[in-house]
């Protein structure tokens, strides 16, 4: 089959002319840690911002998509790493 040969993978950092991990520098290796870093904590921020969303919503905004106050809730106390 010749698609086997058609796969690529992405480089994580720096382009598509990244070298590999191993062969970076310190520095190098530094900034692809804060970048991930910096991506988990936008993503928990984000959460938690759509959970507070949840608890300001009418009754009749959590019944337009089909969620219980109840729910609504329980969803917005939970901490944003979860």
């Amino acid at each position: 089959m010749d698609t086997i040969d058609t796969i690529r993978y992405a480089r994580t950092a720096f382009g598509p002319q990244a070298e590999p991990l191993a062969h970076r520098g310190f520095v190098g290796r530094m900034v692809i840690v804060l970048r991930s870093v910096a991506r988990q904590i936008d993503r928990m921020l984000e959460r938690r911002r759509g959970r507070l969303a949840l608890l300001e919503m009418t009754d009749e905004q959590l019944k337009d998509i089909g969620i219980s106050r109840c729910d609504a809730h329980r969803e917005g106390i939970r901490s944003f790493w979860e």
